[in-house]
């Protein structure tokens, strides 16, 4: 994430005891020298991976006060969140605005740009497709991952969005 002669990066970890984020916690701690702060609904739920390099901050996205508070000083911003999605991607993008924040990644889902072919989910992506508007209409540095569903099987697909271009990888589980 950072060379060794620069600091670490500061990331601000949205919905931090998520499946994806507690993965995302792992691999930044094992491979990055960054700063992490996990910001999530009840903190008692998470217990601290390094309290040398990790601080545990208790909010909800919706809070913007508590949500700028969370993000002054950070360099980049995972968000992996459920529920009013198109809310909380407005409160996220005005926080950052507001911080000077500019650089987001978001979790979202494949299939919001009906690019799976034969698939029609419907309304049930309606909230990561509001979502993901919401950021593209931002002048934010963002990227915007959409995983597979998550089942059993040994890999899964994912394809990410950024505002200059449209990839395609695998991920393990």
């Amino acid at each position: 994430m950072t060379s060794a002669t620069q600091q670490p990066a500061r990331v601000l970890v949205l919905g931090a005891n998520g499946q994806l984020a507690r993965n995302t916690t792992r691999v930044l701690l094992q491979q990055s020298n960054a700063q992490l702060t996990l910001y999530l609904r009840r903190a008692s739920r998470l217990e601290n991976p390094d309290p040398s390099r990790v601080r545990v901050v208790e909010g909800d996205v919706l809070d913007t006060t508590a949500l700028r508070s969370a993000m002054q000083g950070q360099d980049l911003v995972y968000a992996n969140l459920a529920g009013d999605m198109a809310r909380q991607a407005r409160s996220i993008v005005d926080a950052m605005h507001e911080t000077g924040v500019k650089r987001l990644i978001f979790i979202s889902s494949m299939g919001i740009y009906g690019e799976v072919p034969g698939e029609a989910y419907r309304s049930v992506l309606n909230p990561y497709r509001d979502s993901a508007a919401v950021i593209e209409a931002s002048d934010l540095d963002y990227t915007i991952l959409r995983p597979g569903w998550f089942d059993q099987t040994p890999l899964s697909t994912t394809r990410s969005h950024t505002r200059v271009n449209h990839s395609a990888g695998t991920i393990f589980r």
